[in-house]
């Protein structure tokens, strides 16, 4: 009985230490990198620290940019989405012959999290809800922060730009297609979801992330958007980056490619339906595997 009541006392301190952890980490510690002095862009390299919130200045974002000396309002401005370790910078640099070569404003923001590798709900899949399982305020969707760094931009450089595009490798891949689906304030003029590892399919029986059940998602906007689901002919090995084995995931296919092309399947079968316009293609890149920088040249065809 001795031993029973220590056992009960133990995980009882336990669960008290997370819940006591977890509401700290959620809503009383500050998050982010310290706020830098809004200045206008540079020409090259560089990059600041914003709120990532307009309401609250309890988290910020690091967002790195790019920007060619002959870069003017009216050429095209590019988000840059990372993958899973969360490595902007490294996404950022592998575009920057490009655009030099196509003279694009490149704008990679930075979601810095130190437990990335158990935690998606806070980037690729929008943050929706807490890791706990609590929801989370539209306004605070990782999705509305993309549009709090383009105002941001506009408002500390005196443009007035009014859209602009995104390419998303990987976990970014699931970033862009996921803010294409429920972004419904979004002002993307162009999207590129390159080699997610898994997706949210316009099933509304399925739960999110995997489907769309209990999500209002603006499908007729959604569908109408110029997104392209772009993927690896050689990304079929589920060593190549970390990919969900989960059995909601596998239902969507066994590797990347296979999830990719079924995922674009089943929307243009639901849009088909519901005689809906459908402005999204899928393209499949030759001799290429998980490999971002292979994939950021193929998307920069696309632009």
């Amino acid at each position: 009985m001795k031993i029973l009541k220590i056992t009960i006392l133990s995980f009882l301190t336990i669960v008290a230490f997370l819940v006591v952890f977890g509401y700290l980490y959620l809503y009383v510690l500050p998050k982010g990198p310290e706020l830098t002095t809004p200045k206008p862009l540079e020409i090259g390299k560089g990059n600041f620290v914003m709120s990532s919130y307009k309401h609250t200045e309890r988290k910020s974002i690091r967002v790195w940019t790019y920007k060619p000396d002959s870069w003017e309002p009216g050429n095209t401005v590019l988000f840059v989405m990372h993958g899973m370790a969360r490595n902007a910078e490294n996404y950022l640099d592998a575009w920057v012959d490009i655009a030099e070569r196509k003279n694009i404003l490149l704008i990679a923001p930075e979601f810095e999290n130190e437990f990335y590798r158990v935690t998606t709900n806070d980037y690729q899949e929008g943050n929706l809800q807490t890791f706990f399982g609590v929801k989370n305020p539209e306004s605070e969707w990782s999705y509305t922060v993309i549009e709090n760094i383009f105002d941001y931009i506009n408002e500390n450089n005196d443009f007035s730009l009014d859209g602009y595009s995104m390419f998303g490798h990987s976990a970014g891949g699931q970033f862009v297609h996921r803010m294409v689906l429920l972004g419904s304030t979004n002002r993307i003029k162009k999207a590129i979801a390159a080699n997610a590892g898994f997706y949210t399919f316009t099933d509304v029986s399925t739960d999110y992330p995997y489907g769309l059940q209990n999500i209002n998602a603006p499908l007729e906007k959604s569908f109408s958007t110029d997104l392209t689901v772009l993927l690896g002919e050689l990304d079929k090995s589920a060593e190549l980056g970390k990919l969900r084995q989960t059995k909601n995931a596998m239902v969507q296919g066994g590797h990347r490619l296979e999830r990719g092309t079924n995922f674009f399947n089943f929307a243009q079968e639901v849009s088909n339906r519901k005689k809906l316009e459908f402005n999204w293609r899928l393209q499949v890149v030759p001799n290429v595997g998980h490999s971002y920088k292979k994939m950021s040249e193929a998307a920069s065809e696309l632009l």
